[in-house]
């Protein structure tokens, strides 16, 4: 008999209400980097509406890892508002997750007010600057920057802190062959592309021990010719797990660089995109755009055939992600072995989705994949059709 994915599940030192967990993606919801009223009544809904966890997205462990100046950069200044938001989660039931990542190649340099760094130098089609290639230095500064930004999200009240280690931010960067060009100790065999990862998830538990739970959101592949590919990365699983630092995996893929489409599937937004772009981006979206983001058809948990390499290579806890938005997937995750489903786009459409799944009231999210939510992270994240207070669009799209 297979797990019921609204009984409670262990997740390290933690057990969650329910086998859900809302999935990081962007608010838009942080003013001067700092969390807002808005943040804290998003992260609310989906608490009141019945999930196990909701995911704090997207807390910069260094001012250079934001995505831009926007994101919000894990320091002092905004701790205040960030125990505000746990405090008023915590109350609504269910628990809190922070995404600590630094972007890498995809921070806005030019935004942020610093050069982007990556695993090697390449062009920025977000800043038009070049993006050096990552010192000894820089990796050392970088690794101490996760592990001050675990001490303030355990300081915060956070529950569990999950390590950005997909999409082609910094440390996945360094995974994938295509852009990582080094031939230092930190480029060209598995392990030593895998070597950051590893340093950083080894420093924060040596940190942060079991007072929280620690996972990481881990990409299976870029989904683009050259890059990260899934022999390769079921191998560096391997090598998380026997290290033993992390207490789960949330499977994830695509790069924000190379193929943002491979993870979201369903009709890629072109043109919604290219009218939030700044001036030159959207010259070049214009003609490459449809190039760029490819449209792959949507069906539901369509991650689970890659996931299931994963679940048989490894022992320890997954998190299915990718097109969950059915009772069927969910069940389907629960009896293929995976501890807990990341659900993302459905609870943006219904914040309250999950509460009415388990009173029986639906068995499907109203979602119909069209992504038009996706540009919306550069004004203020929100689903085109909902009309619930905490995502429906009160702010609209930037014209620039």
């Amino acid at each position: 008999m297979s797990t019921d994915v609204f009984s409670p599940g262990r997740l390290g030192p933690l057990t969650l209400r329910n086998r859900t967990i809302k999935a990081a993606t962007f608010e838009a919801r942080s003013p001067g980097g700092l969390v807002s009223p808005d943040l804290i009544d998003y992260h609310v809904a989906v608490a009141e509406g019945g999930v196990g966890m909701t995911t704090v997205a997207y807390l910069a462990v260094s001012p250079e890892g934001r995505t831009d100046r926007a994101a919000i950069h894990l320091r002092e200044e905004a701790l205040p508002g960030l125990v505000r938001l746990t405090d008023a989660v915590h109350a609504a039931g269910a628990l809190v997750s922070g995404q600590l990542g630094h972007a890498g190649p995809v921070g806005n340099g030019r935004s942020n007010g610093a050069h982007a760094i990556a695993a090697s130098r390449m062009p920025s089609p977000l800043s038009m600057q070049f993006i050096r290639s990552a010192t000894e230095r820089d990796l050392t500064r970088v690794t101490k920057d996760f592990v001050a930004a675990a001490r303030l999200g355990v300081r915060a009240g956070l529950d569990c802190l999950e390590l950005h280690f997909g999409h082609n931010y910094l440390v996945s960067s360094f995974l994938s062959p295509v852009l990582n060009r080094r031939t230092d100790r930190w480029g060209g065999s598995l392990e030593n592309r895998a070597r950051l990862a590893r340093q950083v998830a080894r420093a924060v538990r040596d940190e942060v021990g079991d007072e929280v739970a620690l996972i990481a959101k881990y990409g299976m592949k870029d989904g683009a010719p050259g890059g990260f590919n899934l022999p390769e990365s079921v191998e560096v699983a391997r090598m998380l797990e026997a290290d033993g630092n992390l207490d789960a995996l949330q499977l994830t893929a695509g790069s924000s660089l190379l193929n943002p489409m491979y993870l979201f599937r369903g009709e890629a937004p072109v043109e919604e995109f290219r009218r939030v772009m700044p001036p030159l981006v959207r010259v070049g979206m214009k003609y490459v755009g449809a190039k760029f983001m490819k449209s792959y058809p949507y069906e539901d948990a369509y991650l689970l055939p890659q996931a299931r390499e994963f679940r048989t290579a490894l022992e320890m806890p997954l998190i299915l992600l990718g097109g969950i938005s059915t009772r069927a997937s969910m069940d389907l995750a629960m009896e293929e072995g995976f501890a807990f489903v990341g659900m993302a786009r459905a609870l943006l459409r219904e914040p309250d989705l999950l509460r009415r799944m388990q009173e029986g009231e639906t068995a499907q999210s109203a979602c119909i994949h069209c992504n038009r939510c996706m540009p919306s992270i550069y004004s203020y994240t929100h689903c085109w059709l909902s009309e619930h207070p905490a995502t429906g669009p009160r702010i609209p799209l930037a014209a620039n």
